[in-house]
């Protein structure tokens, strides 16, 4: 549903919001509807990829082959012997019933092993709770650690669906500017600046989305050591971690026996998998803390589907090959594309870059992320994020994702940003 009209008033502690609904595939239809809408979720932004992709729909239809810079999917499909696997298991009558809130034994003892190969993390399956996607373990986590007034440290810029998810519950964002010479490495003097008595943790997303930066291991310490100090915790979501160059370990926290106590982790199977339409996400947590977010797993999703657990099963005991092979193919596309797009003559300076993304800072002054993502499609056929999505005072910045570009079709992506008329917006 495409949004094309909106009018709100303030009534009795609620928005009024009219607005007309065009169905995109039925555009003559109209529909005007009225309704109370919640004024925390009334002053949420739209979701930013359903936004730009609706361009798409007033591009001509004899124009060049779209190169879509813009969702963070692996372009690749699951491992064959997987999806074989799973093939054999839709016979079982138990396939289709609910499992427990936090997911089946054997599956967070499967998830447990491979973190010992990972992290050498002393965890149990108690601290895990399979989730509905990395999202909702960060919705699990919010809701379960802050109340509505409470403050969270963000870095910026920072994964946009995380601040829609505290501005819709009422926690308020502070947010860690970006440092473009830390090329968007977290500072912890920064951050510990920042904190007040309604903090409640700090925030941090590596391998980042959108910058790609990877916080270094001792920086990641250093953080924990503050979380401590200030009696809070430090969220680590850690969606990308599979793709860090090397496979090196991201941190040593696992290894910490008081980690549950002021670090909680979200993490996600979706991008390293391939799995990002079975949901395949995971909050890691103190076996306390765990306990109070099955309160509210239970009336968000009950559990992860079976189907999604037992893939996640077969991935953590058979695949770490094919996961190392892909990390070496994404760091190839990474290390190309930063080599393209740094040559003489790019108008677009590379800021930062890692994993799946790039941050780049457009070279139009005066001229909001939106209104250059926009002139990108319409005249190079490139889809990307503005940066403003990404944080406020980022209008100069445009988050790119390779993750779903082949090696082959990279020089071509760059050439069109080299070749883009730099005439005013």
């Amino acid at each position: 549903m495409n949004i094309v009209g909106e009018n709100c008033e303030y009534e009795g502690g609620l928005f009024l919001v009219y607005f007309h609904a065009a169905y995109v595939s039925r555009p003559e239809r109209r529909t005007l509807m009225s309704l109370l809408v919640s004024p925390l979720i009334a002053a949420v932004h739209f979701p930013p990829i359903s936004e730009v992709k609706c361009w798409l729909a007033e591009r001509p239809a004899n124009g060049r082959e779209l190169i879509d810079l813009c969702q963070a999917v692996p372009d690749y499909a699951p491992a064959r012997e997987l999806t074989d696997h799973l093939a054999l298991q839709l016979g079982d009558p138990l396939m289709s019933k609910y499992s427990p809130d936090e997911g089946l034994p054997e599956v967070r003892a499967a998830i447990c092993d491979y973190y010992v190969r990972k992290f050498s993390a002393q965890l149990s399956p108690d601290n895990l709770c399979l989730t509905i996607g990395a999202s909702q373990a960060f919705w699990l986590a919010m809701v379960t650690l802050c109340r509505a007034g409470d403050e969270v440290i963000v870095q910026a810029p920072y994964y946009f669906d995380h601040p829609m998810a505290l501005d819709i519950l009422g926690i308020r964002g502070i947010y860690a500017p970006f440092i473009e010479a830390n090329a968007g490495v977290p500072d912890p003097a920064t951050i510990e600046a920042l904190i007040t008595k309604k903090t409640r943790a700090i925030l941090i997303v590596s391998p980042s989305n959108p910058t790609g930066a990877i916080t270094p291991p001792d920086t990641i310490r250093e953080l924990f050591e503050l979380a401590r100090r200030h009696n809070i915790a430090l969220i680590l979501d850690e969606t990308y971690l599979e793709f860090i160059p090397g496979g090196v370990r991201p941190h040593d926290l696992f290894s910490d026996p008081a980690w549950g106590e002021h670090f909680i982790q979200i993490a996600s199977f979706g991008k390293t998998y391939a799995l990002t339409g079975y949901r395949a996400g995971m909050l890691v947590a103190s076996g306390d803390l765990i306990h109070h977010v099955l309160k509210a797993q239970d009336t968000m999703a009950v559990c992860q589907p079976r189907i999604t657990q037992q893939a996640v099963k077969f991935g953590v005991e058979n695949l770490d090959v094919w996961v190392a092979a892909n990390r070496d193919m994404m760091t190839r596309r990474h290390d190309l594309f930063r080599a393209e797009f740094m040559l003489p003559g790019n108008c677009f300076q590379l800021s930062a870059s890692g994993a799946f993304f790039a941050w780049v800072r457009h070279p139009f002054s005066g001229c909001s992320g939106r209104q250059v993502a926009r002139r990108l499609v319409d005249e190079a056929a490139l889809l990307c994020l503005p940066g403003e999505v990404f944080g406020p005072g980022l209008e100069g910045y445009l988050r790119l994702a390779f993750g779903n570009i082949r090696e082959e079709a990279i020089p071509e992506a760059v050439q069109r940003f080299r070749e883009l008329d730099l005439h005013p917006l």
